[in-house]
């Protein structure tokens, strides 16, 4: 383990500097410490075992990022020219490996291997050279992640094609594993959507990061375990329940909880990956190895730009998505292990088919770093100016894609902040670890997640590389001081206003990092609202209009909150009018009435959620529907009155 871990160590600060994928590090030290070549070896069974829980962890992550109402949006964009793409790769790949000499079942491993794409090196390269939010690359990752989930149906046919029956048996396994993955979704989605998100609020609100950690694997594994039992990939498992809690605001904690275990355990799989590759094999079919990784290359970049332009995708998208998607991927290495170990493929084929994805692997960031260069060149006529935007019904991030303001702490000040923002229509995220008001604000249809700004992932995740402005409003000096070192490490010129009780502390504050520091009060709330606005470029008179119509108001706009969950903040925000977010549950009295046709007294209603969709100050007219969520204002007593009526 030492000579794994120091070896590891070595291998990744010397690629990373040298700007080549850590993947590829952890290949060779997997190949080093192998069977193949000379001096120690490790035992691979083990690391097996282990490494397995990476790809587990890998598609738990890319399934927080996939929820349900996402994954319907992008039905016409990635189902169908992902099963495409899939299904065309293995044809065409398979056939010519069959024409070349290889038995029939040799050459549908050998296609099915070469049509999986590598999520981590597309994401990990996107990532490094900020294309991650362009439509080439949404569209990209979306189609190399279901790609992951059509490796299920493989894992089930490798082991019947190494029995030799026939179609009507193989027909038969296809269909049992078909009715199997149909009960684990069930499974799944029944339990994420009725128990993880009342879990994971009675967890948060324990403010323990060690038991939030221990739910987190639970969850991740006990999804794993649950399709694992019924005969399909652990992985597939994780996915889905990646993809129930990608629905809750508990998302960016979640994945910045598992981040380290995936890293490391990903690591692992390459490194296992690396012990069954023979470099000596190299002298006598790295020709054929080349041939296979041009041939993977050319054909995968081809069917995938047919396809996306065929779905209705510019030529220039299309070109951009096929270079993506071109490398070979990870689960076409776990799908030529399983061959071997089954003998449906001989270790010659074997050794080629490797050898070819681990080249395309190799050369894939070059294509991914110039990919538009390679796509203007392959159709010079088509217009680009579109392909940086968001493709509709596409994945939405946390964080709008810039422009927007990053508040830490959505308390009464937060929530003030965020009201005027609003007004002015600047896009804001929040992050606050108070599980109940970010279950309320969540349901009002707001962006606040639940979320230690203080961690470095958690503000990335926010969008604090592209924000215009950091606001924190948390009272405590330690937690301020966190989140101003993490936020100067990662944006060392981003404007950032920090909230303090008293001026004692201004002077450690500005030391830190802060832009502008501002007192408390109900003040000093209206005031670090202006002061955002004002960095923000509104102008004066604009300002001024908004300052009197608040004090016009009586501060209502500030005093309505989300109060906390536990008595964290003034008694204010407990006894004085706020906000509360009540949902219209089917069957309810609601349903089918108009909203002038409540019994609502004092009680207004501030905004009307709808599919996600938040309507601010609907009409009376307004028919509720099962689902709808209703934020309403008013005092405790009259909420607690209307919602008995609801």
């Amino acid at each position: 383990m030492l000579l794994l871990l120091a070896a590891a160590v070595v291998a990744v600060l010397t690629f990373r500097r040298l700007n080549i994928p850590s993947s590829l590090a952890y290949l060779l030290v997997g190949v080093l410490f192998g069977a193949h070549t000379p001096g120690p070896v490790i035992d691979v069974a083990p690391i097996r075992a282990l490494a397995e829980f990476g790809i587990v962890f890998l598609l738990f992550t890319i399934g927080l990022n996939f929820s349900m109402p996402q994954i319907h949006a992008l039905r016409h964009q990635v189902l169908w020219p992902g099963t495409a793409q899939v299904a065309l790769t293995t044809i065409v790949i398979g056939v010519g490996a069959w024409l070349f000499g290889l038995p029939p079942a040799a050459a549908f491993v050998v296609g099915a291997v070469f049509a999986q794409s590598s999520t981590t090196v597309i994401s990990r390269q996107l990532a490094e050279q900020g294309e991650e939010h362009t439509r080439h690359a949404r569209l990209g990752v979306a189609m190399s992640v279901f790609q992951d989930v059509t490796a299920v149906p493989f894992v089930v046919v490798l082991p019947v094609l190494a029995v030799g029956t026939g179609f009507v048996a193989l027909g038969g396994a296809l269909g049992l594993a078909l009715a199997k993955a149909t009960l684990a979704f069930a499974l799944i989605f029944v339990v994420g959507r009725w128990l993880l998100r009342p879990l994971f609020h009675l967890v948060a609100g324990q403010r323990s990061a060690e038991t939030f950690t221990l739910t987190v694997l639970l969850v991740s594994l006990a999804a794993a375990w649950t399709t694992s039992a019924l005969g399909l990939s652990m992985a597939f498992g994780a996915f889905l329940a990646g993809m129930m809690l990608g629905e809750t605001e508990f998302r960016h904690q979640v994945e910045s909880t598992v981040r380290p275990f995936r890293d490391v355990l990903l690591g692992l799989f390459f490194v296992g990956i690396g012990m069954i590759f023979d470099p000596f094999s190299l002298s006598g079919i790295w020709h054929l190895a080349l041939l296979g990784a041009a041939t993977l290359l050319a054909v995968k970049t081809l069917l995938v730009a047919a396809i996306v332009r065929l779905a209705g995708g510019e030529w220039i998208e299309a070109w951009r998505t096929g270079l993506l998607l071109a490398v070979g991927g990870e689960f076409g290495f776990a799908l030529l292990a399983i061959a071997l170990e089954n003998g449906v493929i001989d270790t010659q084929p074997a050794q080629i088919a490797l050898a070819s994805v681990l080249f395309s692997i190799v050369l894939a960031p070059l294509l991914i770093r110039h990919n538009h260069m390679i796509a203007r060149a392959l159709a010079p006529d088509s217009a680009d100016g579109h392909t940086t935007a968001p493709a509709p019904g596409a994945i939405e991030l946390a964080a709008p894609s810039g422009e927007h303001v990053v508040i830490c702490g959505y308390g009464r000040i937060g929530q003030g902040v965020a009201r005027l923002l609003d007004a002015e229509r600047i896009g804001f995220v929040a992050l606050d670890l108070d599980p109940g008001r970010t279950r309320e604000a969540y349901a009002a249809g707001e962006k606040v997640f639940y979320g230690d700004a203080a961690e470095r992932d958690i503000l990335v995740a926010a969008g604090i590389d592209t924000a215009r402005l950091l606001v924190i409003t948390q009272e405590d000096l330690p937690t301020a001081l966190g989140i101003l070192r993490q936020a100067r490490a990662l944006r060392p010129t981003l404007p950032i206003m920090v909230r303090t009780r008293d001026e004692r502390h201004c002077a450690e504050l500005r030391e830190a990092g802060a832009t502008e520091i501002v007192a408390e009060t109900l003040e000093a709330s209206l005031m670090i609202a202006v002061h955002a606005l004002a960095l923000l470029g509104v102008p004066r008179s604009r300002l001024a209009r908004r300052m009197i119509e608040q004090y016009d108001s009586r501060y209502r706009l500030l005093r309505g909150i989300f109060p906390p969950s536990s008595v964290t903040e003034d008694a204010a925000a407990q006894d004085g009018e706020r906000l509360h977010t009540v949902v219209v549950v089917a069957g309810s009295r609601a349903v089918g009435r108009r909203l002038e046709e409540l019994e609502l007294g004092e009680v207004t209603v501030n905004a009307l959620v709808r599919n996600g969709v938040r309507a601010a100050e609907p009409s009376p007219q307004t028919l509720l529907a099962a689902g709808d969520a209703l934020v309403l204002f008013g005092s405790p007593a009259e909420l607690r009155r209307v919602e008995e009526t609801i």
